[in-house]
């Protein structure tokens, strides 16, 4: 053997133990730092409820289906509008909560007057907007129709262009109560009419109507064939 052999294999061993050394180190395991704890569920901020997650609850309360919502009346405002003639200390147009019923329009009115026969005016009624109540029809002058809120009798007529009496009226000798029988006829219309027939000695045709103040052709074409001379 050459006297460099030794030394040429020993270079080599050492270059092959460095190698193994190296690869040795670059494959070691190293330690992993463990996760951070969790935050408990119930120490977590509550965050509000998703309105658009199934089961979420709903934060606008809605009516059921077929409803009104809540407040709403006949007009919008929770109130009804009613037009109350007739025997009454003070007839006219009353604005009343929404769901009143006829006695409650008759106490807005001020009560029937004394005497009054009130058998046929059901006063448990609930009245709608835009209805117009008569009280204490005079006998031959039955209502022929019923309201728009139901029940027939000779206490209480429809608002405008509702039934009228059964017999043509006389404009001449009718009274404002008889007068306010006709549809769309209320206190200050039968006033007026009765005006007109004491300033010109009577109504000498129907036709006259035209010229009452607050009669135009429309009400006139209701009017014409419920009334005569």
């Amino acid at each position: 053997m050459a006297p460099r052999t030794p030394v040429v294999l020993g270079l080599v061993l050492l270059a092959a133990v460095a190698v193994a050394t190296v690869h040795f180190w670059s494959v070691r395991p190293e330690a992993v730092r463990a996760p951070e704890p969790v935050a408990d569920e119930a120490a977590a901020p509550a965050l509000p409820p998703d309105p658009l997650r199934s089961g979420a609850p709903d934060p606008v309360s809605r009516p059921a289906s077929g409803q009104p919502p809540s407040g709403s009346g006949g007009n919008g405002s929770g109130q009804i509008v009613v037009d109350v003639s007739g025997k009454v200390h003070r007839p006219g147009v009353r604005r009343l909560p929404a769901g009143s019923r006829v006695e409650d329009a008759l106490d807005a009115a001020g009560g029937v007057r004394a005497g009054t026969d009130v058998t046929g005016l059901n006063r448990a009624r609930v009245l709608v907007d835009g209805e117009q109540v008569a009280v204490g029809l005079p006998p031959g002058l039955p209502v022929t129709g019923t309201t728009r809120g139901g029940g027939m009798g000779s206490g209480a007529t429809g608002g405008p262009g509702g039934a009228g009496p059964s017999v043509p009226l006389s404009l001449n000798t009718a009274t404002a109560e008889q007068l306010e029988t006709l549809p769309g006829v209320g206190p200050v219309l039968a006033q007026h009419m009765i005006d007109y027939r004491t300033e010109n000695n009577g109504f000498r045709s129907v036709d006259e109507l035209r010229q009452v103040n607050g009669i135009g052709d429309r009400r006139f074409a209701d009017l014409q064939p419920l009334v005569r001379p």
